[in-house]
């Protein structure tokens, strides 16, 4: 059951939606009254805990979206950090280069050679 909302989160989810459906302030008051106007009972926090979450959200955006925020942008690398690379891949450089003097020992049998490149 790891990660399954409960039965009170999930209320709170749809007291929303309707609210976000009719155009209506996402309030704490407001899924309340929706919540009373199901017969469903809740913990205290929840719906204050929605409200709150949504408050400043565009709510077409989580839907369409999936809630997921944007990427944040890598700071830059220090002028120093350039040389570092270049040994770096110096290094790979080399590895690769034995790696392709081994001979290949995996003739691809099962896979039909579909991974020779």
């Amino acid at each position: 059951k790891k990660g399954m909302a409960s039965k009170d989160e999930l209320a709170c989810v749809y007291a929303a939606l309707i609210l976000h459906d009719d155009k209506a302030p996402i309030s704490v008051e407001n899924i309340n009254a929706i919540l009373k106007a199901a017969n469903v009972t809740v913990a205290p926090y929840w719906p204050s805990l929605f409200a709150k979450l949504l408050e400043n959200r565009n709510v077409d955006d989580l839907l369409m979206g999936g809630g997921a925020p944007a990427p944040v942008a890598q700071p830059e690398a220090p002028a120093h950090a350039g040389k570092k690379e270049e040994k770096k891949e110096e290094k790979k450089g080399k590895k690769e280069e034995k790696k392709e003097e081994a001979p290949a020992e995996d003739d691809g049998g099962a896979l039909g050679g579909l991974f020779d490149f």
